[in-house]
């Protein structure tokens, strides 16, 4: 396991993406992206879904419409892969790298999950991880109004928790999370692709 490299802290309180950076659960999630996708005809190739990672999925089903001329149904498609991905969570594994750092500050600090993915995808992941109770704050899809890389889902976050964005150290592997992180005025660590 490498050791993740910190920014100097203090910190008032740490954020965490959960798909890529709690749970290592991004090929997992390329799957049942992929069967759903593939169900109506169309395909999801590998480098996109990378690189659109962290955004909203209502947002990654109009942009695949948009970018392929789909006319995939945006709410039914969502349901669709979070019903495959839930069918694959027994597969999904911890980011070892990450944990240490949950277990190492767990009651001394704030904690909170923020991720583009629904409320009961994350709840359900991070129960499967054994992780559930160490985040009594959990920020989906639901509880914001613009997506990564806009800043709002960490500014929400920091704002639940009573904690000043300054004062937040996020925890992200994907670049439009980062992006939000930076323009919420937070700093962060990247996590390594595939748990590193």
């Amino acid at each position: 396991m490498t050791e993740l490299k910190l920014p100097p802290g203090p910190f008032g309180a740490y954020l965490f993406d959960c798909d890529g950076t709690l749970a290592d659960s991004m090929p997992v999630h390329f799957r049942a992206w992929t069967c759903a996708v593939e169900e109506q005809g169309g395909t999801f190739p590998a480098e996109l879904f990378y690189a659109w990672s962290g955004i909203p999925h209502e947002r990654t089903v109009e942009r695949l419409n948009e970018t392929f001329h789909y006319a995939m149904p945006v709410e039914e498609t969502v349901r669709r892969k979070e019903e495959l991905f839930i069918e694959l969570l027994p597969e999904v594994k911890a980011v070892a790298s990450v944990v240490v750092h949950v277990e190492r500050e767990a009651g001394r600090i704030p904690f909170a999950v923020v991720s583009g993915s629904p409320r009961a995808a994350i709840e359900k992941t991070l129960s499967a991880l054994g992780l559930r109770e160490m985040f009594p704050v959990i920020v989906g899809a639901e509880d914001y109004t613009h997506g990564k890389p806009h800043p709002e889902p960490f500014l929400r976050a920091a704002a639940i928790l009573g904690v000043a964005p300054g004062r937040c150290l996020v925890f992200e592997d994907a670049e439009a999370g980062i992006r939000s992180a930076e323009a919420a005025g937070m700093q962060w660590v990247r996590v390594p692709r595939h748990g590193g």
